[in-house]
């Protein structure tokens, strides 16, 4: 049986659910709703999102609301469509009732933790964040709430000692999978549909900017976690004097010797090791204004680190 479904999203953790939906011969989709092209990456360009951009390959239609809420003349068209069911993968705005209540399958979501916990934007930096072992991927049902909709299927995922660009990528395929499985249970209406525990729900609010700033004070493994948890984009970084370091991989080290947090205990080819709150980092991949990020064997080939403590 053809299904008919309209795919929401926006940012490359929906890419592989769209290509997989794209190239399933059950599967029509009329077009593909993601963000406007906005100012985008460190070149300041007008880029589209990645959903666009796969959409585009694909030679599908993509629609591009500001909002969705209000928006006539795309509620028109998406009334037109008549979409059997509506996924959403990371698209970046809340759908109104309008919407919601639209296809007769009604609309699924595929979120990156294992709900109840860390429903909101920002799952994956808190899961690294938390010292998670592992994490996953939910398929649910929507409604008005914020992450709140019933489960239809979920997978499990070791955290490892993936950044946060990683695990998306993983979290990524095993969400395109998991909708996969899913769909001949949602077309014939036999797919599970499991409530939520309340009393285990947790949030995860997106991390700004602002919280990638290393604080030295903490102890080693948090400072990795947060390094980590912020890469490879914004990447943590901490501020020697005025002069801003990126550090976009480290580990933690054995002690150091005596010394204040931030303090440097060593230079080398083998990392530049950073005293901490307790324990020490080792920066293994670093970032310095005016040069691409590199592993700290190559920068020093040519640059000097000096021992100036880090804040």
């Amino acid at each position: 049986m053809l299904v008919r479904v309209v795919f929401f999203g926006s940012s490359g953790f929906a890419v592989p659910a769209l290509v997989a939906l794209a190239r399933d011969a059950a599967v029509e989709i009329p077009f593909v709703v993601s963000q406007p092209d906005r100012v985008r990456g460190r070149g300041n360009k007008v880029l589209p999102t990645p959903v666009k951009a796969a959409a585009l390959e694909a030679g599908l239609r993509v629609l591009e609301p500001e909002r969705v809420k209000g928006d006539a003349g795309f509620l028109a068209a998406l009334a037109g469509a008549a979409p059997d069911l509506i996924v959403v993968a990371s698209y970046g705005q809340l759908l109104p009732k309008e919407v919601l209540d639209l296809p007769r399958l009604g609309c699924v979501n595929i979120h990156a933790s294992l709900l109840p916990r860390y429903r909101g934007a920002g799952p994956i930096r808190q899961a690294i964040l938390a010292g998670d072992a592992e994490t996953g991927v939910t398929l649910m049902r929507m409604g008005e709430g914020l992450d709140d909709g019933d489960i239809i299927v979920q997978a499990a995922l070791a955290v490892g000692d993936r950044n946060a660009g990683e695990l998306t990528e993983a979290l990524a395929e095993a969400g395109a999978a998991l909708l996969l499985e899913a769909l001949p249970s949602l077309a014939d209406g036999t797919a599970l549909s499991l409530p939520q525990d309340a009393a285990l729900v947790t949030y995860a609010p997106k991390l700004e900017k602002a919280g990638a700033r290393i604080d030295w004070g903490q102890p080693a493994d948090a400072v990795v976690r947060l390094v980590r948890a912020m890469g490879p984009e914004p990447g943590a970084y901490t501020m020697q004097g005025d002069v801003r370091v990126r550090v976009l991989r480290a580990h933690a080290a054995a002690a150091a010797g005596e010394g204040p947090a931030g303090s440097i205990a060593s230079v080398s080819g083998d990392g530049i090791v950073v005293r901490a709150g307790s324990g020490a980092v080792t920066l293994d991949v670093i970032g310095m204004p005016g040069k691409r990020p590199m592993p700290v064997s190559d920068f020093l080939r040519g640059n000097r680190f000096p021992d100036t403590p880090l804040t």
